[in-house]
Order: structure tokens, then C-alpha cells, then sequence
């Protein structure tokens, strides 16, 4: 029987720090499941669920990854995982909204804020600054499970809050 972990680590970010860890938990016949990675400034998050074959134990996964030389210094943690492993239906991505311009101190909890008021579940957010070779801006993007009856209004609430602020906002529906 399998059981279910995440798989949570914090390192130095480096080319070929995935295919390391993808590598090290297919060895061990991990399934990953939910599973994200970023780079956060010259660091690196990587965070999945994964499903652990009968007979290995969280211990042996944090064991062998934490062998790994490219998670030297690393924090790694692998622990049961809780939750239901199956996504619910607002874990659906149905929008992704992305807003730039300036950088606004507060944006990211005056948009959730809205996101909140409308029923809509944030799914993944990524929000950068952007470095000045690339345009100075700071970038928010936010992958949303919006429930239809709402979606305009909630749209129109983020469009009309960018603009308000001087930003620019893009929309679009997700297919998925």
C-alpha cells in the first residue's frame, strides 16, 4: 500500500537541481503528484505530494535527497502529508490574471482581497520584480479558480483596481 508525503526543500537555485531530485525520487519509486518548483531570488523551492511505494518511508526520501550534492546546505523536510491528495474542484485553475507596472506596496492583498469577495480560490501566485535590463517592473501573476456566475464581476473588480493604480492587467480563460 502506498502512503502519502511532502516533499519540501529550500536550496541554493542551480541547472540541474531538478532533474536531480526527480531523479533521486524515481529511484526510490516515488509517483509524484502536486509538485512546484521556483526559483526565489538566487534560491531555489522545490514541493511536492508524491506517493511512496509500500515498504519506503518518509525517513528513507529525506535520507537519500539530503545525499544529493546538489542540495548541499539545503533544507529538506519530508513528512506525511495530511490532506487529501485528490484536487477539489477549486483547486481548478479557471483564470490567470496578470498585472504589472510599478511596483505597488500592497497589491498582492488589495488583489486577494478582491479574489476573496468574489468566491475565487487562489491556485498558484507568482509575483516578481523584474530586473532593470527587463523592464524595471513588478510583475504578479495569479492562476484563480473563479466561480462562473462571478468570474465578470471579479474580473472587472481586478481590472478596474490595476487601472486605478496605473497598472495594466491581461486576462485570460483557461482551458484546463
Amino acid at each position: 500500500m502506498t502512503s502519502i508525503a511532502l516533499v519540501s526543500i529550500l536550496a541554493a537555485d542551480r541547472v540541474g537541481l531538478v532533474a536531480a531530485v526527480a531523479d533521486r525520487l524515481f529511484g526510490a519509486g516515488v509517483n509524484l503528484r502536486d509538485t512546484t518548483f521556483a526559483v526565489l531570488g538566487a534560491g531555489a523551492e522545490f514541493t511536492a505530494v508524491c506517493e511512496l511505494p509500500s515498504g519506503v518511508s518518509t525517513g528513507d526520501i529525506e535520507e537519500g535527497l539530503k545525499a544529493l550534492p546538489e542540495l548541499a546546505g539545503a533544507q529538506v523536510h519530508v513528512v506525511p502529508y495530511a490532506f487529501d491528495p485528490a484536487p477539489v474542484g477549486t483547486g481548478r485553475v479557471t483564470h490567470r490574471v496578470t498585472v504589472s507596472g510599478g511596483d505597488q506596496l500592497g497589491l498582492v492583498a488589495r488583489l486577494s482581497e478582491i479574489f476573496t469577495q468574489y468566491g475565487a480560490n487562489i491556485v498558484r501566485l507568482e509575483a516578481r520584480k523584474l530586473t532593470e535590463e527587463e523592464g524595471g517592473l513588478y510583475v504578479t501573476r495569479f492562476a484563480v479558480s473563479i466561480p462562473p456566475e462571478r468570474a465578470d464581476l471579479c474580473l472587472a473588480a481586478v481590472g478596474n483596481t490595476a487601472g486605478s493604480l496605473g497598472l495594466s492587467s491581461q486576462i485570460e480563460s483557461s482551458t484546463l
